[in-house]
């Protein structure tokens, strides 16, 4: 801004002293100048004549210009003298402009609406009259005639060779404040969006009648149906982010058996507890790399299922849903009619330590482990961020928001419906039930038929299953192995 300034001031000088070497003459009387007080005329006048004694012109050039004003030592002419009003207000204009402009920039940062718009007024006002003036002048260039308006001619071309590049910057400082004001709308817009999210509901009785009669708009089979396809967009965005981070294991050159030992490891543990007999061993059942993916995926849905049951993932120790269900089901269906549609980074942009932010931040560090973000990347810098309360701009991050905010809108979803969803999961080593089971691969026997049934256990489990209130079952999927 100070160059820009600095750039200003520049141009002034050029401006002054390009009329002090070539004065104007033989330019015919505008008609509405006549506004310049008497004591603007002499300030102006005094200025000029310092000017001029500070200045050392050629001697030659001297005798032309008192030439062409009638004399040296006479005053000039009415007709120069109304140019040089002219020019004064030009200055005036121009400073006011500049210092407007200043002010304009400085309630930027920090940001400060009311004087931005006085500034952003006070520019245009100046605009305006410089506009004016402008026409003024050329109205005056037309009006000259003769071998003085050639003079005349020659000065104004001049003239507008050094304005030019001002009125360039002009043109530029418009559309630059049509890209703030179309940046400022769009902030706007979400800000409104984010704050509709995160606000808590009105308990007043007008407030909550209101809420009632849009939600019950929503029969209950619907929402039931609207929340089995919310479970399949969880599970499609699991796969896309445990594809991924797949690919950076292996791009890492990763053990990915042994990443499947520990993943089995910690399986076991939770079925040993859950299921004292399970000692099924299936590491080695695994068929193929490829399938891999499916113990990965295993872990990341562990990880980010966990706390499911309770209404805030256990980040606090909200009891809503105990103390007002009927209010905190609204709530919760609100907020996912008013996040559904938003982009989860846009939203953290905005609001990083919202709920949802809170709940990425935790999840994030439950399932990326310090060792594996430095393998993966080299570095801890996502790690150091979120550790910050940040929300990293980076593609992995960006799927595992994507993931997130499936999840997310999921656990809004169980919470809105009475009674919410009953949560389940399969044990390793346990029986294969159709009912409640899907296989996410199918094992074949040596003789090509299907062992799928009585012959097979399950592995590992792979994602959750869903009780719906309805008796509607979401099957929780499973990686099956044969029984030894």
């Amino acid at each position: 801004m100070s160059s820009k300034v600095s750039n200003f001031s520049d141009l002034i000088q050029r401006v002054t002293a390009s009329c002090l070497l070539h004065p104007l003459a033989g330019i015919s009387r505008a008609d509405d100048l006549s506004d310049a007080g008497d004591d603007d005329d002499d300030d102006y006048h005094n200025a000029i004549a310092e000017e001029q004694e500070e200045e050392d012109f050629d001697d030659n050039e001297d005798l032309k210009i008192n030439s062409d004003w009638g004399g040296g030592d006479e005053n000039p002419p009415p007709r120069m003298a109304e140019v040089e009003m002219l020019m004064s207000q030009v200055f005036d204009a121009v400073s006011v402009m500049k210092r407007a402009y200043v002010s304009l920039q400085e309630s930027h940062c920090p940001w400060d609406p009311d004087k931005m718009r006085i500034a952003d007024v006070a520019v245009v006002a100046e605009l305006r009259r410089v506009g004016l003036l402008k026409e003024r002048f050329r109205r005056s260039v037309s009006g000259g005639g003769g071998g003085r308006g050639g003079r005349w001619g020659l000065g104004a071309a001049r003239m507008r060779e050094v304005v030019a590049p001002y009125e360039a910057a002009v043109e530029e400082l418009k559309k630059e404040v049509k890209v703030k004001e179309a940046e400022i709308d769009n902030l706007r817009e979400k800000l409104k969006t984010a704050t509709s999210f995160d606000r808590v509901s009105s308990k007043s009785k007008g407030k909550s009648k209101r809420r009632v009669s849009c939600t019950t708009q929503v029969a209950a089979s619907p929402a039931v149906e609207l929340f089995e396809s919310t479970m399949g967009l969880a599970k499609e965005a699991s796969k896309a982010f445990t594809s991924l981070l797949l690919s950076l294991m292996r791009s890492a050159h990763w053990d990915i058996a042994a990443a499947v030992r520990s993943i089995e490891a910690a399986s076991s543990t939770n079925a040993t507890m859950n299921n004292p007999t399970a000692t099924t061993t299936f590491t080695d059942s695994i068929a193929g790399a490829s399938h891999a993916k499916y113990a990965l995926e295993s872990y990341v849905n562990r990880k980010i299922f966990q706390g499911f049951d309770h209404e805030t993932f256990y980040m606090d120790g909200s009891l809503s849903s105990i103390l007002n269900p009927d209010q905190h089901r609204r709530d919760c269906f609100t907020q996912y009619r008013d996040m559904k549609a938003m982009d989860p980074v846009e939203l953290l942009s905005i609001l990083p330590t919202c709920s949802f932010g809170n709940f990425c931040f935790k999840k994030y560090l439950s399932i990326v482990h310090p060792k594996m973000e430095e393998s993966l990347f080299g570095d801890l810098e996502q790690r150091r961020q979120v550790l910050d309360c940040h929300h990293p701009r980076s593609q992995f991050y960006g799927e595992f928001l994507g993931l997130a905010k499936a999840v997310w809108l999921l656990h809004l979803l169980a919470f809105s419906l009475d009674p919410p969803p009953s949560h389940f999961e399969a044990s390793r080593g346990a029986e294969f039930q159709s009912q409640y089971m899907e296989s996410v691969v199918r094992v074949s026997s040596s003789n090509g038929g299907s062992k799928v049934g009585m012959a097979m256990a399950v592995g590992f489990p792979v994602s959750p299953g869903f009780k719906v209130g309805n008796g509607s079952i979401i099957k929780a999927r499973v990686y099956l192995v044969p029984k030894n």
